[in-house]
Parts: structure tokens; sequence; C-alpha cells
């Protein structure tokens, strides 16, 4: 399974172990101890998509998918105001099918989400570190 971090419009994507956030809707908060290197964090569910690339849209229960009527939003962009469209989305509840899960940080660790970007380039053999 995928997680999507975003803080200060950017964004990070890590593995996690799949079924750990099952039972979960969008807009709960969760620890990050679950994902490797997030100690002290702390995130909000904000959304996800299923093995076939629909989308969770908060507010439809459940787990399963639902065709829904929308005029607008998540799962639907009209390129018209005023028109809808009867549209396949899944529910906020996160089970096993959802194969990415979106989350927000809510509360930074000691760690700060910048360094997560920063790489090491290693040196090249028999050159030394310009300092």
């Amino acid at each position: 399974m995928k997680a999507v971090i975003s803080f200060k419009g950017k964004a990070l994507q890590q593995e996690i172990a799949s079924g750990m956030y099952a039972g979960r809707k969008i807009g709960e908060k969760v620890s990050g101890s679950n994902v490797a290197g997030f100690e002290g964090y702390e995130f909000e569910i904000t959304g996800g998509s299923d093995k076939e690339g629909f989308p969770m849209r908060k507010g439809v229960g459940g787990q399963g998918r639902k065709k829904l009527l929308l005029s607008g939003g998540i799962g639907y962009n009209p390129k018209e105001k005023g028109i809808r469209r009867r549209k396949s989305i899944c529910g906020e509840e996160i089970s096993e099918r959802i194969v990415q899960i979106n989350f927000k940080v809510v509360k930074e660790g000691a760690k700060k989400f910048e360094e997560f970007f920063k790489k090491e380039e290693p040196a090249a053999e028999g050159e030394e570190k310009k300092e």
C-alpha cells in the first residue's frame, strides 16, 4: 500500500504495510509511528483510491464502490456549470481494496519534513569532499 504525505505544498510517497489503517475513515487523525521515519508526526486522512483507480469520497458510507449522481467535486469535474453525471466512487472507509491513502501532516515531529527530501550525494572514488 502507498501513502502520499503532504505538508506545505510538498508531497512524499512512502510504502506502508497493507491493512494497517483498515476501518479508518476520511477525516480521522492517525499517528505517524506506523510509517517509517515519521515518529512523533500526526496525520489526517484526506482521501485515497482503490486498485482500479476510483477515488474515495467523504460522506459516502461504507467500504464498497457506489454510483452517485455528481455535479462536481471529488470524482467528477464538469466542463460546464449545471452538468451532472452518474459516476462510480469509493466509500470513505479504508478497506483491503484501497491501494493509496492520502495524508495531511497535522503535527510535525522532531525531524523536520524538509529533511525527507534531502539526498546525500556520494563522493566519487578518489575525490575528497570539498567543504
